[in-house]
């Protein structure tokens, strides 16, 4: 049995250890927003935040989770679509799958929430998210729009 705080939300699972955490919230507590793209951290369909930090959940163990830190998944960042990431992504039709958007909006407000204003260069370091589409230059602009309109709030 573990402990996790999902979305603010205090969780008991009970799943094997070692059971990756993407697995734990598709699987047993139905987020399915969290994506499964390639299973070894490469491709970042799978990013939720853990305290803050963007994080590849289908490499993540459980146990390498304690029931203090605190799991966010895209189901959690916003329940409306009123953080100023997913606003930016619709404003600027980011997507066309959609399959890899979840884990780019997570890996984009993660960013922001790191640097606030971030360069072209800061975006594309933080960025590995890969979109098969290759919607790049939109991903980026948002970031951008997103940045510009958390320091207008």
């Amino acid at each position: 049995m573990f402990r996790l705080n999902i979305n603010g939300i205090a969780q008991e699972i009970n799943v094997e250890s070692g059971t990756p955490l993407l697995w734990v919230l598709r699987e047993q507590l139905s987020l399915t927003g969290t994506k499964f793209g390639c299973g070894i951290a490469q491709c970042g369909a799978c990013t939720v935040h853990v305290d803050g930090v963007p994080a590849r959940s289908c490499m993540l163990p459980v146990d390498a989770l304690t029931p203090e830190q605190k799991i966010l998944t895209i189901e959690g960042l916003s329940t409306n679509r009123s953080h100023p990431v997913q606003k930016a992504w619709l404003a600027l039709d980011v997507p066309q799958c959609g399959y890899c958007q979840a884990g780019m909006i997570m890996a984009a407000a993660g960013l922001l929430n790191e640097n606030p204003t971030p360069s072209d260069e800061a975006i594309d370091a933080a960025m590995t998210n890969i979109c098969r589409c290759g919607t790049y230059n939109r991903v980026r602009a948002a970031i951008k729009l997103a940045a510009d309109n958390r320091q207008s709030d």
